[in-house]
Protein backbone atom coordinates (compact mmCIF):
# COMPACT_ATOMS: atom_id res chain seq x y z
CA UNK A 1 0.00 0.00 0.00
CA UNK A 2 1.40 3.46 -0.88
CA UNK A 3 2.22 5.78 2.06
CA UNK A 4 -0.61 7.91 3.45
CA UNK A 5 -3.10 5.68 1.53
CA UNK A 6 -1.93 7.37 -1.68
CA UNK A 7 -2.93 10.87 -0.54
CA UNK A 8 -0.86 13.81 -1.77
CA UNK A 9 -1.01 17.59 -1.98
CA UNK A 10 -4.15 19.22 -0.58
CA UNK A 11 -5.71 15.96 0.63
CA UNK A 12 -2.62 15.06 2.63
CA UNK A 13 -2.57 18.53 4.20
CA UNK A 14 -6.29 18.13 4.89
CA UNK A 15 -5.75 15.01 6.98
CA UNK A 16 -2.87 16.58 8.92
CA UNK A 17 -5.28 19.44 9.63
CA UNK A 18 -7.97 16.96 10.75
CA UNK A 19 -5.56 15.47 13.29
CA UNK A 20 -4.31 18.85 14.55
CA UNK A 21 -7.84 20.29 14.62
CA UNK A 22 -9.07 17.29 16.62
CA UNK A 23 -6.30 17.93 19.12
CA UNK A 24 -7.38 21.56 19.44
CA UNK A 25 -11.08 20.59 19.62
CA UNK A 26 -10.20 18.38 22.57
CA UNK A 27 -8.32 21.32 24.10
CA UNK A 28 -11.37 23.58 23.70
CA UNK A 29 -13.73 20.94 25.05
CA UNK A 30 -11.58 20.52 28.16
CA UNK A 31 -11.51 24.30 28.66
CA UNK A 32 -15.29 24.62 28.61
CA UNK A 33 -16.58 21.42 30.15
CA UNK A 34 -15.40 22.07 33.69
CA UNK A 35 -17.16 25.44 33.82
CA UNK A 36 -20.46 23.56 33.50
CA UNK A 37 -19.40 20.74 35.79
CA UNK A 38 -18.53 22.98 38.77
CA UNK A 39 -22.08 24.38 38.97
CA UNK A 40 -23.62 20.87 38.97
CA UNK A 41 -25.08 19.94 42.36
CA UNK A 42 -24.18 16.23 42.22
CA UNK A 43 -20.54 17.07 41.44
CA UNK A 44 -20.30 19.56 44.30
CA UNK A 45 -21.97 17.18 46.77
CA UNK A 46 -20.00 14.09 45.69
CA UNK A 47 -16.64 15.84 46.07
CA UNK A 48 -17.69 17.92 49.11
CA UNK A 49 -17.18 21.26 47.35
CA UNK A 50 -20.60 22.84 47.97
CA UNK A 51 -20.85 26.15 49.84
CA UNK A 52 -19.05 29.53 49.76
CA UNK A 53 -16.40 28.30 52.20
CA UNK A 54 -15.09 26.02 49.41
CA UNK A 55 -14.81 28.74 46.75
CA UNK A 56 -11.02 28.87 46.96
CA UNK A 57 -10.65 25.06 46.83
CA UNK A 58 -13.03 24.89 43.86
CA UNK A 59 -10.87 27.45 42.07
CA UNK A 60 -7.80 25.32 42.78
CA UNK A 61 -9.44 22.12 41.48
CA UNK A 62 -10.33 24.00 38.29
CA UNK A 63 -7.00 25.78 37.87
CA UNK A 64 -4.74 22.83 38.75
CA UNK A 65 -5.37 21.52 35.22
CA UNK A 66 -3.35 24.49 33.94
CA UNK A 67 -0.41 23.55 36.18
CA UNK A 68 -0.33 20.16 34.45
CA UNK A 69 -0.55 21.89 31.07
CA UNK A 70 2.39 24.12 32.03
CA UNK A 71 4.62 21.16 32.88
CA UNK A 72 3.45 19.32 29.78
CA UNK A 73 4.45 22.26 27.61
CA UNK A 74 7.86 22.37 29.31
CA UNK A 75 8.35 18.66 28.59
CA UNK A 76 7.27 19.15 24.97
CA UNK A 77 10.31 21.22 23.96
CA UNK A 78 12.59 18.28 24.78
CA UNK A 79 10.22 15.51 23.73
CA UNK A 80 9.25 17.19 20.45
CA UNK A 81 12.84 17.44 19.29
CA UNK A 82 13.75 13.93 20.41
CA UNK A 83 10.72 11.95 19.17
CA UNK A 84 9.40 14.14 16.37
CA UNK A 85 6.02 15.85 16.10
CA UNK A 86 3.85 12.76 15.50
CA UNK A 87 5.15 10.55 18.31
CA UNK A 88 5.03 13.45 20.74
CA UNK A 89 1.32 13.98 20.04
CA UNK A 90 0.66 10.26 20.53
CA UNK A 91 2.48 10.34 23.89
CA UNK A 92 0.47 13.40 24.94
CA UNK A 93 -2.82 11.77 23.92
CA UNK A 94 -1.99 8.62 25.89
CA UNK A 95 -1.30 10.69 29.01
CA UNK A 96 -4.56 12.62 28.50
CA UNK A 97 -6.49 9.35 28.28
CA UNK A 98 -5.20 8.27 31.69
CA UNK A 99 -6.11 11.66 33.18
CA UNK A 100 -9.60 11.58 31.66
CA UNK A 101 -10.34 8.14 33.12
CA UNK A 102 -9.25 9.31 36.58
CA UNK A 103 -11.57 12.34 36.37
CA UNK A 104 -14.54 10.34 35.11
CA UNK A 105 -14.25 7.86 38.00
CA UNK A 106 -13.44 10.41 40.74
CA UNK A 107 -15.18 10.25 44.12
CA UNK A 108 -12.74 12.49 45.99
CA UNK A 109 -11.06 15.85 45.52
CA UNK A 110 -7.64 14.15 45.60
CA UNK A 111 -8.47 11.85 42.68
CA UNK A 112 -10.04 14.69 40.69
CA UNK A 113 -6.95 16.87 41.20
CA UNK A 114 -4.67 13.97 40.19
CA UNK A 115 -6.72 13.33 37.08
CA UNK A 116 -6.73 16.99 36.10
CA UNK A 117 -2.97 17.35 36.56
CA UNK A 118 -2.26 14.24 34.46
CA UNK A 119 -4.72 15.28 31.74
CA UNK A 120 -3.15 18.73 31.79
CA UNK A 121 0.34 17.31 31.22
CA UNK A 122 -0.90 15.50 28.12
CA UNK A 123 -2.77 18.54 26.86
CA UNK A 124 0.27 20.76 27.42
CA UNK A 125 2.40 18.41 25.33
CA UNK A 126 -0.17 18.31 22.53
CA UNK A 127 -0.95 22.02 22.40
CA UNK A 128 2.75 22.84 22.22
CA UNK A 129 3.30 20.36 19.38
CA UNK A 130 0.24 20.40 17.10
CA UNK A 131 0.65 23.99 15.81
CA UNK A 132 4.31 23.29 15.04
CA UNK A 133 3.44 20.13 13.12
CA UNK A 134 0.70 21.93 11.19
CA UNK A 135 2.93 24.89 10.29
CA UNK A 136 5.85 22.72 9.21
CA UNK A 137 3.68 20.67 6.85
CA UNK A 138 1.76 23.61 5.31
CA UNK A 139 2.43 25.85 2.34
CA UNK A 140 2.97 29.58 2.91
CA UNK A 141 -0.44 30.61 1.57
CA UNK A 142 -2.29 28.11 3.79
CA UNK A 143 -0.17 28.08 6.97
CA UNK A 144 -1.90 30.95 8.75
CA UNK A 145 -5.38 29.90 7.69
CA UNK A 146 -4.91 26.31 8.81
CA UNK A 147 -3.59 27.20 12.26
CA UNK A 148 -6.50 29.65 12.68
CA UNK A 149 -8.88 26.88 11.58
CA UNK A 150 -7.37 24.71 14.32
CA UNK A 151 -8.14 27.37 16.89
CA UNK A 152 -11.67 27.78 15.52
CA UNK A 153 -12.08 24.06 16.13
CA UNK A 154 -10.86 24.84 19.65
CA UNK A 155 -13.86 27.17 19.92
CA UNK A 156 -16.09 24.45 18.42
CA UNK A 157 -14.95 22.12 21.20
CA UNK A 158 -15.62 24.85 23.74
CA UNK A 159 -19.11 25.40 22.30
CA UNK A 160 -19.84 21.68 22.26
CA UNK A 161 -18.86 21.39 25.93
CA UNK A 162 -21.20 24.25 26.87
CA UNK A 163 -24.16 22.65 25.11
CA UNK A 164 -23.23 19.24 26.49
CA UNK A 165 -23.21 20.45 30.11
CA UNK A 166 -26.38 22.51 29.51
CA UNK A 167 -28.23 19.49 28.13
CA UNK A 168 -27.05 17.20 30.93
CA UNK A 169 -28.03 19.80 33.56
CA UNK A 170 -31.59 18.47 33.11
CA UNK A 171 -30.49 14.99 34.22
CA UNK A 172 -30.07 13.82 37.79
CA UNK A 173 -27.21 12.04 39.54
CA UNK A 174 -23.62 11.29 38.44
CA UNK A 175 -24.40 11.16 34.70
CA UNK A 176 -25.01 14.93 34.78
CA UNK A 177 -21.26 15.52 35.05
CA UNK A 178 -19.51 12.18 34.44
CA UNK A 179 -20.79 11.78 30.88
CA UNK A 180 -19.67 15.29 29.76
CA UNK A 181 -16.21 14.49 31.16
CA UNK A 182 -16.20 11.08 29.46
CA UNK A 183 -17.08 12.50 26.03
CA UNK A 184 -13.52 13.79 25.58
CA UNK A 185 -12.45 10.17 24.96
CA UNK A 186 -14.10 10.42 21.51
CA UNK A 187 -11.47 12.95 20.41
CA UNK A 188 -8.66 10.79 21.76
CA UNK A 189 -9.88 7.84 19.67
CA UNK A 190 -9.82 10.03 16.55
CA UNK A 191 -6.23 11.09 17.31
CA UNK A 192 -5.09 7.49 17.78
CA UNK A 193 -6.77 6.64 14.45
CA UNK A 194 -5.19 9.40 12.33
CA UNK A 195 -1.81 10.55 13.65
CA UNK A 196 0.17 7.27 13.18
CA UNK A 197 -0.20 7.13 9.36
CA UNK A 198 0.35 10.85 8.60
CA UNK A 199 3.72 12.36 7.53
CA UNK A 200 6.35 13.63 9.93
CA UNK A 201 7.48 17.24 9.68
CA UNK A 202 10.03 17.48 6.83
CA UNK A 203 11.81 20.28 8.69
CA UNK A 204 12.28 18.03 11.74
CA UNK A 205 13.56 15.23 9.49
CA UNK A 206 16.14 17.51 7.84
CA UNK A 207 17.32 18.75 11.23
CA UNK A 208 17.78 15.09 12.24
CA UNK A 209 19.65 14.10 9.08
CA UNK A 210 16.84 12.16 7.38
CA UNK A 211 17.02 14.03 4.08
CA UNK A 212 15.61 11.43 1.72
CA UNK A 213 12.44 11.05 3.77
CA UNK A 214 12.17 14.84 3.97
CA UNK A 215 12.51 15.19 0.18
CA UNK A 216 9.70 12.71 -0.37
CA UNK A 217 7.39 14.34 2.18
CA UNK A 218 8.02 17.82 0.76
CA UNK A 219 7.18 16.46 -2.69
CA UNK A 220 4.05 14.66 -1.43
CA UNK A 221 2.79 17.74 0.41
CA UNK A 222 3.21 19.86 -2.73
CA UNK A 223 2.08 17.02 -5.05
CA UNK A 224 5.27 17.39 -7.09
CA UNK A 225 8.16 15.18 -8.14
CA UNK A 226 11.11 14.95 -5.74
CA UNK A 227 13.36 16.43 -8.45
CA UNK A 228 11.09 19.41 -9.10
CA UNK A 229 13.06 22.72 -8.87
CA UNK A 230 10.58 24.10 -6.33
CA UNK A 231 11.13 21.11 -4.01
CA UNK A 232 14.90 21.42 -4.39
CA UNK A 233 14.72 25.15 -3.57
CA UNK A 234 12.49 24.54 -0.55
CA UNK A 235 14.81 21.82 0.74
CA UNK A 236 17.87 24.01 0.23
CA UNK A 237 16.36 26.90 2.19
CA UNK A 238 15.51 24.61 5.11
CA UNK A 239 19.01 23.12 5.12
CA UNK A 240 20.55 26.58 5.07
CA UNK A 241 18.37 27.64 8.01
CA UNK A 242 19.44 24.52 9.94
CA UNK A 243 23.12 25.16 9.26
CA UNK A 244 22.91 28.86 10.10
CA UNK A 245 21.15 28.13 13.38
CA UNK A 246 23.72 25.49 14.30
CA UNK A 247 26.50 28.03 13.82
CA UNK A 248 24.76 31.03 15.39
CA UNK A 249 22.16 29.54 17.71
CA UNK A 250 22.25 29.93 21.49
CA UNK A 251 22.24 27.01 23.93
CA UNK A 252 19.75 26.63 26.76
CA UNK A 253 22.25 27.47 29.48
CA UNK A 254 23.22 30.64 27.66
CA UNK A 255 19.56 31.52 27.22
CA UNK A 256 18.93 31.07 30.94
CA UNK A 257 21.92 33.31 31.70
CA UNK A 258 20.83 35.89 29.12
CA UNK A 259 23.97 35.36 27.02
CA UNK A 260 24.19 35.51 23.26
CA UNK A 261 27.74 36.81 22.77
CA UNK A 262 29.10 36.61 19.25
CA UNK A 263 26.45 34.01 18.38
CA UNK A 264 23.48 36.37 18.71
CA UNK A 265 22.96 36.73 14.98
CA UNK A 266 19.53 35.09 15.03
CA UNK A 267 18.08 37.29 17.85
CA UNK A 268 17.11 34.07 19.62
CA UNK A 269 16.10 35.49 23.00
CA UNK A 270 14.05 38.32 21.52
CA UNK A 271 12.18 35.92 19.24
CA UNK A 272 11.45 33.58 22.15
CA UNK A 273 10.10 36.50 24.20
CA UNK A 274 7.95 37.77 21.34
CA UNK A 275 6.41 34.33 20.82
CA UNK A 276 5.85 33.74 24.53
CA UNK A 277 4.51 37.28 24.82
CA UNK A 278 1.58 36.62 22.49
CA UNK A 279 0.56 33.63 24.61
CA UNK A 280 0.88 35.58 27.85
CA UNK A 281 -1.14 38.48 26.42
CA UNK A 282 -3.86 36.08 25.28
CA UNK A 283 -4.41 34.99 28.88
CA UNK A 284 -4.05 38.49 30.36
CA UNK A 285 -6.78 39.59 27.94
CA UNK A 286 -9.05 37.70 30.41
CA UNK A 287 -10.51 35.13 28.04
CA UNK A 288 -10.48 32.47 30.75
CA UNK A 289 -12.26 34.69 33.25
CA UNK A 290 -15.25 33.82 31.10
CA UNK A 291 -14.22 30.59 29.31
CA UNK A 292 -13.88 28.67 32.58
CA UNK A 293 -16.35 30.65 34.64
CA UNK A 294 -18.97 32.31 32.40
CA UNK A 295 -21.89 30.57 34.17
CA UNK A 296 -20.33 31.59 37.51
CA UNK A 297 -19.77 35.18 36.30
CA UNK A 298 -23.37 35.46 35.08
CA UNK A 299 -24.74 34.01 38.32
CA UNK A 300 -22.59 35.98 40.81
CA UNK A 301 -21.81 39.23 38.94
CA UNK A 302 -24.99 39.63 36.86
CA UNK A 303 -27.45 37.81 39.15
CA UNK A 304 -28.91 35.27 36.70
CA UNK A 305 -30.39 31.88 37.60
CA UNK A 306 -28.28 28.75 37.12
CA UNK A 307 -30.38 27.54 34.18
CA UNK A 308 -30.37 30.88 32.35
CA UNK A 309 -26.64 31.35 32.96
CA UNK A 310 -25.91 27.94 31.42
CA UNK A 311 -28.13 28.68 28.42
CA UNK A 312 -26.53 32.06 27.75
CA UNK A 313 -23.04 30.56 28.09
CA UNK A 314 -23.96 27.97 25.46
CA UNK A 315 -25.48 30.60 23.14
CA UNK A 316 -22.41 32.80 23.60
CA UNK A 317 -20.16 29.92 22.53
CA UNK A 318 -22.03 29.69 19.21
CA UNK A 319 -21.64 33.44 18.65
CA UNK A 320 -17.95 33.10 19.54
CA UNK A 321 -17.55 30.29 16.99
CA UNK A 322 -19.34 32.13 14.17
CA UNK A 323 -17.43 35.39 14.53
CA UNK A 324 -14.09 33.61 14.83
CA UNK A 325 -14.64 32.45 11.23
CA UNK A 326 -13.92 36.05 10.19
CA UNK A 327 -10.25 35.43 10.99
CA UNK A 328 -9.82 32.65 8.40
CA UNK A 329 -9.81 34.82 5.23
CA UNK A 330 -8.31 37.82 7.01
CA UNK A 331 -5.38 36.38 8.97
CA UNK A 332 -3.27 36.69 5.80
CA UNK A 333 -5.05 39.73 4.32
CA UNK A 334 -4.96 41.93 7.43
CA UNK A 335 -1.88 40.34 8.98
CA UNK A 336 -1.13 39.17 12.52
CA UNK A 337 -0.32 42.65 13.88
CA UNK A 338 -3.59 44.30 12.88
CA UNK A 339 -5.71 41.44 14.16
CA UNK A 340 -4.01 41.59 17.56
CA UNK A 341 -4.17 45.40 17.84
CA UNK A 342 -7.79 45.75 16.73
CA UNK A 343 -8.80 42.81 18.92
CA UNK A 344 -7.12 44.23 22.04
CA UNK A 345 -8.73 47.66 21.48
CA UNK A 346 -12.17 46.07 21.16
CA UNK A 347 -11.66 43.88 24.24
CA UNK A 348 -10.59 46.92 26.27
CA UNK A 349 -13.77 48.74 25.23
CA UNK A 350 -15.97 45.78 26.21
CA UNK A 351 -14.47 45.40 29.69
CA UNK A 352 -14.71 49.15 30.21
CA UNK A 353 -18.46 49.10 29.55
CA UNK A 354 -18.93 45.89 31.59
CA UNK A 355 -17.16 47.49 34.56
CA UNK A 356 -19.25 50.67 34.35
CA UNK A 357 -22.52 48.72 34.11
CA UNK A 358 -21.68 46.37 36.99
CA UNK A 359 -20.58 49.35 39.09
CA UNK A 360 -23.98 51.01 38.76
CA UNK A 361 -25.84 47.70 39.15
CA UNK A 362 -24.84 47.76 42.84
CA UNK A 363 -25.32 51.49 43.41
CA UNK A 364 -27.68 51.79 46.43
CA UNK A 365 -29.06 55.08 45.09
CA UNK A 366 -30.58 53.23 42.10
CA UNK A 367 -33.84 51.29 42.40
CA UNK A 368 -33.54 47.50 42.62
CA UNK A 369 -35.43 46.91 39.35
CA UNK A 370 -33.13 49.32 37.52
CA UNK A 371 -30.06 47.70 39.07
CA UNK A 372 -31.13 44.36 37.62
CA UNK A 373 -31.66 45.85 34.17
CA UNK A 374 -28.27 47.58 34.24
CA UNK A 375 -26.55 44.31 35.20
CA UNK A 376 -28.41 42.48 32.42
CA UNK A 377 -27.16 45.06 29.89
CA UNK A 378 -23.59 43.90 30.58
CA UNK A 379 -24.39 40.50 29.04
CA UNK A 380 -24.32 42.06 25.55
CA UNK A 381 -20.75 43.24 26.13
CA UNK A 382 -19.63 39.83 27.39
CA UNK A 383 -20.91 38.53 24.04
CA UNK A 384 -19.19 41.36 22.14
CA UNK A 385 -15.92 40.66 23.97
CA UNK A 386 -15.94 37.16 22.50
CA UNK A 387 -16.47 38.62 19.02
CA UNK A 388 -13.28 40.71 19.27
CA UNK A 389 -11.32 37.92 20.92
CA UNK A 390 -12.42 35.32 18.38
CA UNK A 391 -11.33 37.50 15.46
CA UNK A 392 -8.10 38.89 16.89
CA UNK A 393 -6.66 36.78 19.70
CA UNK A 394 -7.95 33.23 19.49
CA UNK A 395 -5.67 31.90 16.74
CA UNK A 396 -2.77 34.31 16.27
CA UNK A 397 -1.03 33.70 19.65
CA UNK A 398 -0.79 29.98 18.82
CA UNK A 399 0.48 30.66 15.31
CA UNK A 400 2.98 33.42 16.11
CA UNK A 401 5.50 31.47 18.28
CA UNK A 402 5.78 28.86 15.53
CA UNK A 403 6.42 31.50 12.88
CA UNK A 404 8.70 33.89 14.75
CA UNK A 405 11.21 31.33 16.05
CA UNK A 406 13.99 29.76 13.99
CA UNK A 407 13.86 26.10 12.95
CA UNK A 408 16.22 24.93 15.71
CA UNK A 409 14.25 26.89 18.32
CA UNK A 410 10.77 26.30 16.86
CA UNK A 411 9.78 23.42 19.12
CA UNK A 412 11.42 25.09 22.11
CA UNK A 413 9.80 28.43 21.23
CA UNK A 414 6.36 26.87 20.84
CA UNK A 415 6.82 25.00 24.12
CA UNK A 416 7.94 28.14 25.98
CA UNK A 417 5.02 30.05 24.45
CA UNK A 418 2.55 27.36 25.46
CA UNK A 419 4.09 27.13 28.93
CA UNK A 420 3.67 30.88 29.40
CA UNK A 421 0.07 30.55 28.22
CA UNK A 422 -0.65 27.90 30.83
CA UNK A 423 1.23 29.72 33.60
CA UNK A 424 -0.84 32.88 33.11
CA UNK A 425 -3.92 30.76 32.50
CA UNK A 426 -3.46 29.19 35.93
CA UNK A 427 -3.05 32.59 37.55
CA UNK A 428 -6.22 33.96 35.95
CA UNK A 429 -8.33 30.86 36.64
CA UNK A 430 -7.06 30.61 40.24
CA UNK A 431 -7.87 34.22 41.17
CA UNK A 432 -11.18 34.64 39.32
CA UNK A 433 -13.65 33.00 41.79
CA UNK A 434 -12.15 34.71 44.83
CA UNK A 435 -11.65 37.96 42.86
CA UNK A 436 -15.32 38.14 41.90
CA UNK A 437 -16.36 37.24 45.46
CA UNK A 438 -14.17 39.88 47.20
CA UNK A 439 -13.71 42.70 44.64
CA UNK A 440 -17.01 42.57 42.77
CA UNK A 441 -17.10 44.98 39.80
CA UNK A 442 -13.58 46.30 40.59
CA UNK A 443 -12.14 42.93 39.53
CA UNK A 444 -12.77 43.79 35.87
CA UNK A 445 -10.65 46.97 35.96
CA UNK A 446 -7.56 44.74 35.83
CA UNK A 447 -8.50 43.48 32.37
CA UNK A 448 -9.22 46.97 31.03
CA UNK A 449 -5.64 48.00 31.82
CA UNK A 450 -4.05 44.90 30.33
CA UNK A 451 -5.99 45.05 27.06
CA UNK A 452 -5.24 48.76 26.63
CA UNK A 453 -1.50 48.09 27.06
CA UNK A 454 -1.39 45.40 24.37
CA UNK A 455 -2.10 47.80 21.50
CA UNK A 456 1.17 49.82 21.73
CA UNK A 457 3.19 46.72 22.67
CA UNK A 458 2.18 44.90 19.48
CA UNK A 459 2.62 48.03 17.35
CA UNK A 460 6.16 48.79 18.56
CA UNK A 461 7.78 45.37 18.97
CA UNK A 462 6.03 42.75 16.83
CA UNK A 463 7.04 42.14 13.17
CA UNK A 464 4.50 40.90 10.66
CA UNK A 465 4.73 37.19 9.78
CA UNK A 466 1.82 36.96 7.33
CA UNK A 467 2.61 36.00 3.72
CA UNK A 468 6.18 35.02 4.65
CA UNK A 469 7.86 31.64 4.50
CA UNK A 470 9.35 30.43 7.77
CA UNK A 471 12.77 31.00 6.20
CA UNK A 472 11.83 34.63 5.40
CA UNK A 473 11.57 35.30 9.13
CA UNK A 474 15.07 33.89 9.67
CA UNK A 475 16.35 36.22 6.96
CA UNK A 476 14.64 39.23 8.60
CA UNK A 477 16.45 38.60 11.88
CA UNK A 478 19.79 37.97 10.23
CA UNK A 479 19.56 41.36 8.53
CA UNK A 480 17.78 43.47 11.18
CA UNK A 481 18.60 43.45 14.92
CA UNK A 482 16.63 46.56 15.96
CA UNK A 483 13.95 45.63 18.54
CA UNK A 484 11.78 48.65 17.60
CA UNK A 485 10.39 46.96 14.55
CA UNK A 486 7.65 49.51 13.78
CA UNK A 487 10.23 51.75 12.09
CA UNK A 488 10.78 49.31 9.21
CA UNK A 489 8.10 49.08 6.53
CA UNK A 490 9.24 45.71 5.18
CA UNK A 491 8.98 44.25 8.71
CA UNK A 492 5.40 45.39 9.40
CA UNK A 493 3.77 45.12 5.96
CA UNK A 494 1.07 42.41 5.72
CA UNK A 495 2.45 41.60 2.26
CA UNK A 496 5.64 39.70 1.54
CA UNK A 497 8.53 42.08 0.73
CA UNK A 498 9.29 42.16 -2.97
CA UNK A 499 12.95 41.39 -2.32
CA UNK A 500 12.02 38.03 -0.77
CA UNK A 501 9.73 37.20 -3.71
CA UNK A 502 12.42 37.98 -6.26
CA UNK A 503 15.05 36.00 -4.35
CA UNK A 504 12.86 32.87 -4.27
CA UNK A 505 11.99 33.26 -7.97
CA UNK A 506 15.68 33.51 -8.88
CA UNK A 507 16.52 30.45 -6.78
CA UNK A 508 13.81 28.34 -8.44
CA UNK A 509 15.01 29.44 -11.87
CA UNK A 510 18.59 28.69 -10.90
CA UNK A 511 17.83 25.23 -9.53
CA UNK A 512 15.83 24.30 -12.62
CA UNK A 513 19.08 24.31 -14.58
CA UNK A 514 20.99 22.09 -12.13
CA UNK A 515 21.11 18.31 -12.18
CA UNK A 516 18.92 17.29 -9.20
CA UNK A 517 21.24 14.40 -8.40
CA UNK A 518 23.98 16.87 -7.57
CA UNK A 519 21.79 18.50 -4.94
CA UNK A 520 20.08 15.50 -3.40
CA UNK A 521 21.93 13.62 -0.72
CA UNK A 522 22.32 9.86 -0.85
CA UNK A 523 20.52 7.64 1.62
CA UNK A 524 22.28 7.53 4.97
CA UNK A 525 24.27 10.73 4.45
CA UNK A 526 24.19 13.27 7.22
CA UNK A 527 23.38 16.93 6.79
CA UNK A 528 26.52 18.51 5.46
CA UNK A 529 28.32 21.03 7.57
CA UNK A 530 28.57 23.04 4.36
CA UNK A 531 25.41 25.01 3.45
CA UNK A 532 23.83 23.88 0.20
CA UNK A 533 24.12 27.43 -1.09
CA UNK A 534 27.88 26.77 -1.31
CA UNK A 535 27.27 23.39 -2.90
CA UNK A 536 25.19 25.01 -5.64
CA UNK A 537 27.99 27.45 -6.33
CA UNK A 538 30.35 24.53 -6.92
CA UNK A 539 27.86 22.76 -9.15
Amino acid sequence: MPPYFGLKGGWLTFWVTVACATDMTLFGYDQGVFGGVIVTDDFLNTLGLAGPENTSLLGTVTAIYDVGCFFGACVAFWLGEKLGRKKTILVGTTIMTVGAILQISAYSVAQMITGRVIAGIGNGINTATAPVWQSETSTVKWRGKLVVIEMIMNIAGFSLSNWMTYGFSYTQGPISWRFPLAFQLVFMIILFSTVPWLPESPRWLIAHEEDDAAYQILADLENKDVDDPFILTQHKEIVYAVEYERKHGVGWMDLLRGRTGSQGGTCTIRRLLLGAGTQAMQQLAAINVTSYYLPTVLIKSVGLTNELARLLAACNSVSYLLFSLVAIPNVERWGRRRLMMYGAAGQCFCYLIITILLRYSVDPSIAAASQKNIAAASIAFFFLYYVFFGIGWQGVPWLYPVEINSLAMRTKGAAIGTASNWAFNFMVVEITPIGIQTLGWRFYIIWIIFNAAFVPIVYIFYPETADRSLEDIDRLYRENHDPFIYKYKEAISPHRPQGYVEYERDEVRRNSSIDPRMLRRAVGKTVSSQPEAELVEKV
